[in-house]
């Protein structure tokens, strides 16, 4: 399993420009609220899909330990040249090979796993929470795409599915928020979902 190839193809040859984008756009004061609102204080936080940093960054500048990881070797470069002196390192969703379990007082994975086939978004989220230390706490979000599967012009994956899907791997977890909502930053529609690992995962 691996995430959508043409996905990170198109990651890989636009990074600059992505990066650029993300950073133009408004600051997500929504994604923020959630996180001081439910994220463990100053604890060992990964963000899964760091992109360019920007988030790795607010992480950083809040107290949290923060570490970031994505698939895309250009957007890391990008997120390294904007933020050297913080780290990044190279993981591809589901498996995230060499991200330790049991790691994290935190894991932020912000509109990155409708990226996934279908198939894949499970054990990714199963994956995420497997990083987290006992009462670790997940945020998930994901773009919603209305109807079936689609690709943006630069070939990205868009996977339509339905919030069920993300519950049913949080099993056994406590789920403390579960919203659909207009995105401060991008304004895209998406749906985010906060979860507490519990001590039954």
């Amino acid at each position: 399993m691996d995430m959508d190839q043409k996905t990170v193809a198109a990651y890989e040859a636009a990074a600059a420009a992505f990066a650029e984008d993300w950073h133009a756009q408004p600051e997500p004061a929504d994604l923020h609220a959630v996180v001081k609102r439910f994220f463990r204080p100053g604890g060992r936080t990964a963000d899964i899909g760091c992109g360019s940093g920007r988030e790795v960054a607010f992480l950083a500048a809040n107290g949290y330990d923060a570490v970031g990881y994505d698939a895309a070797d250009a957007l890391l470069e990008q997120a390294r040249l904007r933020y050297p002196k913080l780290t990044f390192k190279a993981a591809t969703l589901p498996e995230l090979a060499g991200v330790p379990d049991g790691g994290f007082d935190n894991v932020l994975c912000e509109t990155v796993i409708m990226h996934l086939p279908r198939a894949e978004i499970a054990p990714a989220v199963g994956r995420m929470l497997a990083l987290l230390k006992r009462n670790g706490i997940l945020y998930l979000s994901w773009r919603v795409t209305d109807g079936g599967d689609r690709r943006d012009p630069h070939g990205r994956l868009y996977t339509a599915f339905d919030g069920a899907l993300v519950r049913e791997a949080l099993a056994g977890a406590a789920v403390l928020l579960d919203e659909e909502v207009t995105s401060a930053s991008s304004g895209n529609k998406i749906h985010r979902i906060v979860a507490r690992k519990t001590e039954m995962v």
